[in-house]
């Protein structure tokens, strides 16, 4: 029997992802939405009616679905567990996913409010799936019994972390990171109708995504102690995020610097190869094949050819190199809208219940 899920921010535009990726899920169905009071009360169709941004139909068996109020948890019945994409304030965030983790409804968040919340699990399954095992501590704290929180990172991060923990699991040390990102319109949830600033156009800021991805991965490179976790300082980061012309797919250009030994060019592309983790060990529903994909060509990775590959679950990487001042360089490119939000949060409710948290 499938799980029952429901979606808080089910109208937004990661609400509508996770909407359309669910559809026809083997283990999870959407039997409940919650949105803003302005679209409480409505079919879920007449709620999303001139806004639906998904390339595909609202699915049938959600658009007749009554939609709730987000803040009214009391209505939420029945569930295993939600998937959380609400749009409020963090503080609002963090109250009503805590609210739903206490009427004994796990969240599985795509929100930042609780990325910094020393208990919760800040979560890349190929890289961290071991920082679920805080969950147990996470309930102690709050007496909570089937509830809890897990969080996924920046959409960024995506395309480029899973490629340096493969480097970093086969034993060797990254010192420093440069980065450098390029990322699509749709993660600021707009469209090139509704973003018309961005065409023939960069724009080489974005509120809060530097300092996101110079800090969340030394937490999801991190480790547990005490029931917290303790970020991995070892490693300094610098980067730079600009906001340019693509619909989606979010690329990074990455320099490395290793502590002690180094790989060759060659090793690192055997260990990119090779690499598999946890997901594709349980094989589960959402896991790429092959989590790290190499192009040889050296014009790849694109955005437009390479971000759906496998699912638009994998991180394809090209242009490997030497770098002049660091060790190496590399291009790393994924799905910002599928693996970097609410496919990456389909992973990791995929891992939670095959690990026994939504019993």
């Amino acid at each position: 029997m499938k799980l029952k899920v429901g979606v808080l921010g089910a109208t937004g535009m990661v609400g509508q992802n996770y909407i359309r990726l669910l559809d026809g899920h083997p283990w999870f169905e959407v039997t409940y939405v919650a949105a803003s009071p302005r679209s409480a009360g409505k079919k879920y169709s007449e709620a999303v009616a001139g806004r639906w941004a998904m390339k595909t139909s609202i699915p049938d068996s959600v658009k007749d679905l009554i939609v709730h109020d987000a803040s009214k948890v009391s209505e939420a019945k029945g569930l295993d567990f939600v998937f959380s994409a609400v749009e409020m304030t963090k503080d609002e965030i963090k109250a009503i996913e805590y609210e739903y983790a206490s009427a004994d409804i796990p969240v599985v968040s795509n929100n930042s409010a609780h990325r910094w919340t020393d208990n919760i699990p800040m979560l890349i399954p190929e890289i961290n799936a071991k920082h679920i095992k805080i969950i147990k501590e996470q309930k102690k704290a709050h007496n909570w019994n089937k509830g809890f929180v897990v969080v996924k990172p920046n959409c960024s991060l995506q395309s480029y972390m899973t490629p340096i923990y493969a480097l970093i699991e086969a034993g060797y040390k990254v010192k420093e990171m440069f980065i450098t990102t390029m990322q699509a319109i749709s993660g600021a949830g707009k469209t090139f109708e509704t973003y018309p600033e961005i065409l023939d156009n960069v724009i080489p800021f974005i509120g809060g995504e530097e300092e996101k991805s110079e800090k969340e991965p030394l937490k999801i490179l991190g480790k547990m102690k005490d029931g917290k976790f303790l970020n991995n300082d070892s490693i300094k980061i610098s980067a730079h995020c600009n906001r340019v012309p693509v619909s989606d797919g979010h690329m990074a250009c990455v320099s490395l610097k290793f502590k002690g030994k180094k790989p060759s060019i060659e090793e690192v592309k055997k260990i990119w190869k090779e690499f598999k983790s946890v997901p594709q060990e349980l094989d589960l529903p959402f896991a790429p094949k092959q989590p790290i994909i190499y192009l040889e060509e050296e014009n790849r990775p694109q955005t437009r050819l390479d971000r759906d590959n496998d699912k638009a679950m994998a991180v394809t990487v090209g242009r490997l190199r030497p770098c002049n001042i660091f060790d190496i360089r590399f291009v790393g490119l994924s799905h910002n809208t599928v693996r970097g939000a609410a496919g990456g949060g389909i992973l990791n409710a995929e891992l939670l219940k095959a690990k026994g948290y939504f019993k």
